[in-house]
């Protein structure tokens, strides 16, 4: 298996939206959320690059969540606004963002609502490119069970590789007695550790 490190890979966030967000009851929405911000710190402790992404955020679907905005402003406000293309990839605005982000960057680490929509097909059309692709699992959701189940199997038989927050964090950061590791730690401590047994 190969391994992600921070200078070899780009951050996706993808259509983490309040209105969205009520369309993911796969899992609870504070999870989601806790995570999304996990990854939105983790990447700027780690100066890796990220690009978020929204679609048609003037209907139901609404803004990006706030703390988005908060944690990265400058790549909030640079945002890619699609206007209902289902595969972000096919999207030209956002596959020129991802590009330019990435710099060559190979590996792609992603997350987003809904799995059985928003991620599914952008996870397998970048892995059909040449990307190493991970979907953080735990930072996204679908409208059932059935539906994330299905989504995963789909994007994992085309060779997209599923992960979590904390198994994706001790792959970057490799030990924690590394400056990244120091750097990393209260981030964890504070939106990972603190919420542990509140939600299944």
């Amino acid at each position: 298996m190969k391994q992600f490190k921070k200078n070899d890979t780009v951050l996706l966030l993808i259509d983490h939206q309040v209105g969205t967000l009520n369309w993911s009851v796969s899992r609870p929405k504070e999870m989601i959320v806790s995570r999304t911000v996990t990854l939105a710190k983790l990447a700027k402790a780690l100066d890796i690059p990220v690009v978020l992404t929204s679609s048609q955020e003037t209907m139901a679907q609404g803004l990006l969540i706030p703390e988005l905005q908060e944690i990265l402003p400058q790549e909030y406000a640079n945002r890619v606004r699609r206007e209902g293309i289902t595969n972000a990839w096919n999207d030209e605005n956002f596959k020129k963002a991802v590009e330019e982000a990435a710099g060559g960057r190979k590996n792609v680490i992603m997350a987003g609502l809904t799995h059985d929509v928003c991620i599914v097909y952008p996870s397998q059309s970048m892995t059909e490119e040449g990307y190493d692709v991970q979907v953080v699992i735990d930072a996204g959701g679908s409208p059932t069970q059935i539906a994330d189940e299905v989504a995963r199997r789909t994007w994992e038989d085309a060779g997209v590789r599923t992960t979590t927050i904390n198994q994706l964090v001790a792959e970057l950061i490799h030990s924690w007695s590394t400056e990244d590791g120091q750097k990393v730690m209260p981030i964890l401590f504070e939106d990972i550790f603190s919420n542990i047994g509140k939600f299944i």
